[in-house]
């Protein structure tokens, strides 16, 4: 074993123990560590800064893109954000111990199922420093512990952060293992970690594709994971325009280098003509690119025509497909072929169509009238999330606290035995 692969076990083995201690915190000991977390993000604000600054310095030197610098940013947004997300998450009901479905059997025994931690979470990610604090309040807050791994572009603010959280958990007299940044960025820190079944009961990937791609096919150990976020909009024939502009904007201009972020545009052949020029031009006027179908490029003179590829590509910029579909029908097959599972919205008037689209959409998140980008753990009033799943097992979609624990089986009995 060599010095990387003893780092990672003696941290994996560490997060165990802590996470045996965890089971028996209390709902108070567990929302206290939480809020002074949130005070101390505040009292350390310029250290954090500092170490970040680092990061994005490195960054600027690599030739990271804008959207990658700007995931790696703490902004005072994002600052103002985790802190909010450790508040949020204190405030929310503790799953851990809830008891649900006690029925009576025949033979006089109780059977119902209580909530429980699921152990540890690994947490594999990349440039987004805030996850480090998000997952570690939703671990905490589920009775977990967390083994995190973050990129190397991100490692001063990851060890930054987990220095401030670790000194909260000790000032609370719990175990400074149940949260830990490994302090390696050699890629063969992945791969070992992936390895650990004994001590890391469910892996997290959150990136790029690429990322959770490799996670997935190296690991030994459940993953819970979406390879990427490809949001449609379909506007409909009923759709009211300036909402569907508005829908549209906010989707793609917002924060085009998210998950959530609108990548493709849907358009009902009989409103293109009038929709999709005042939706053009506001989009060109932010800068957005438009790669569109043979019918799209007929309205938009400065539309380029799209690729095969255009179809199902995140792009996590400010470019954006677009096509006229004849009807819902095709709209519906369109996302079968090209959607990713993450969000999908259509703006319409129509309660049947409204109705069909979220029966019949094979989505994590399905929406009428509202942007892609509140397919958001935050946004659905889960607190801080810590990530999105797109597979069905044993979750969908944003991720919060119940998301973290499963059930077991409990039962009270008076001396019975089966006969």
């Amino acid at each position: 074993m060599n010095a990387i692969q003893e780092t990672i076990q003696t941290m994996a083995i560490d997060a165990k123990k802590a996470a045996q201690k965890m089971i028996g915190l209390s709902t108070e000991s567990k929302n206290r560590v939480l809020l002074r977390m949130a005070d101390a993000l505040m009292e350390q604000k310029e250290f954090i800064r500092r170490e970040n600054e680092k990061d994005l310095e490195s960054g600027r030197k690599k030739g990271l893109s804008n959207a990658m610098l700007d995931r790696l940013n703490l902004s005072d947004k994002v600052m103002a954000s985790m802190i909010n997300g450790l508040q949020e998450v204190a405030a929310l009901p503790d799953p851990v111990g809830e008891v649900t479905e006690m029925v009576k059997r025949p033979n006089g025994i109780m059977v119902g199922r209580m909530r429980i931690p699921l152990g540890v979470i690994g947490m594999i990610y990349e440039s987004r420093p805030n996850v480090t604090v998000d997952a570690a309040a939703l671990c905490l807050k589920a009775g977990n512990s967390i083994l995190l791994r973050g990129g190397s572009e991100a490692i001063h603010s990851n060890l930054a952060l987990a220095r401030v959280l670790q000194d909260c958990l000790a000032a609370e007299n719990i175990d400074a293992a149940a949260i830990q940044v490994i302090p390696v960025t050699d890629r063969e820190a992945v791969t070992y970690m992936l390895g650990l079944e004994e001590q890391i009961d469910l892996i997290i990937p959150r990136g790029g594709e690429g990322l959770i791609r490799f996670v997935a096919e190296n690991s030994r150990i459940p993953v819970l994971k979406h390879y990427k976020g490809v949001c449609h909009v379909f506007v409909d024939e009923t759709a009211d325009h300036d909402m569907g502009i508005n829908i549209v904007m906010n989707g793609k201009v917002q924060r085009p280098g998210v998950c959530n972020a609108l990548e493709a545009l849907l358009v009902h052949e009989k409103i293109a003509a009038g929709f999709l020029p005042k939706v053009g031009d506001a989009l060109a006027k932010a800068g957005v690119e438009i790669r569109g179908c043979v019918k799209t490029c007929s309205l938009l003179p400065y539309a380029k025509p799209a690729a095969d590829s255009d179809w199902g590509m995140e792009f996590l910029d400010l470019i954006l497909a677009v096509k006229v579909v004849p009807d819902l029908d095709a709209a519906l097959q369109h996302i079968v072929n090209y959607g990713s599972q993450h969000t999908e919205v259509i703006v319409t008037n129509s309660y049947a169509n409204g109705q069909r689209f979220l029966r019949e959409v094979d989505a994590s998140a399905v929406m009428i009238n509202a942007s892609t980008r509140f397919s958001d753990g935050g946004q659905f009033g889960l607190g801080a999330e810590i990530g999105i799943s797109t597979t069905k097992l044993h979750a969908y979609g944003p991720m919060g606290l119940k998301e973290l624990t499963t059930r077991k089986f409990i039962v009270y009995g008076e001396g019975q035995v089966r006969a």
